[in-house]
């Protein structure tokens, strides 16, 4: 880590080497996945969760994917986020934020994001590979979401603690933070098993 300044910027740094989809996951018949956080660049032009009518409060996961789905006339997004907790008090503050509700949650998508191409290498600009715009947007595409995942990942003793004594809700996953900010994390079996089950294609059996 002596090459980085802080944890959230080696968080940041692994999860750049993520794919657009998130390693391990099956393929649903619908599958327009993109990884919105973090961008290739540290920028401000990236998705963010909030609650309808909030102008301030957003919700910045350090890792966030989002799969369009849908049509055009009713898009829906669901989302795999991961959180890098150093701290319990900063696990109990991003658990409240996934914590079911009533109230809906909606994704942010800027324009500028939206433009922009898909990864390096693809120039497909993003908003096509949704599947559900039709044009080039003016606006911020506001889109609720269906399905929520998350996925902490804990200091060694923190998740030790937890998963002796907690039982996670069913949209959250755990893992040790050594086993996120490895070198080919996203080769690991285990975390790919572990990302494959954050998934609702992972509660039927035989799913397409």
């Amino acid at each position: 880590m002596s090459e980085f300044r802080s944890l959230d910027a080696l968080v940041r740094a692994r999860l750049r080497q993520w794919p657009q989809r998130p390693p391990g996951l099956g393929r649903p018949a619908q599958s327009n996945w993109l990884r919105g956080r973090p961008t290739e660049a540290d920028c401000s032009h990236h998705p963010f969760l909030k609650l309808p009518g909030s102008r301030r409060l957003r919700t910045l996961p350090d890792g966030l994917w989002l799969n369009f789905g849908g049509t055009p006339a009713e898009p829906f997004v669901d989302i795999l986020a991961i959180e890098a907790c150093a701290t319990v008090p900063n696990l109990l503050d991003k658990r409240s934020r996934f914590a079911p509700s009533t109230q809906s949650l909606l994704a942010v998508c800027p324009v500028a994001w939206l433009l922009g191409p898909t990864t390096q290498t693809d120039p497909t600009p993003r908003w096509m590979t949704t599947g559900v715009l039709r044009f080039p947007p003016a606006l911020p595409f506001i889109v609720p979401i269906r399905d929520v995942r998350v996925l902490y990942a804990l200091t060694t003793r923190h998740y030790e603690d937890f998963a002796q004594s907690q039982v996670p809700h069913p949209h959250e996953y755990f893992m040790p933070m050594d086993a996120l900010v490895a070198e080919g994390a996203t080769e690991d079996p285990a975390v790919r098993a572990l990302l494959a089950r954050a998934s609702a294609a992972a509660n039927f059996l035989g799913a397409p």
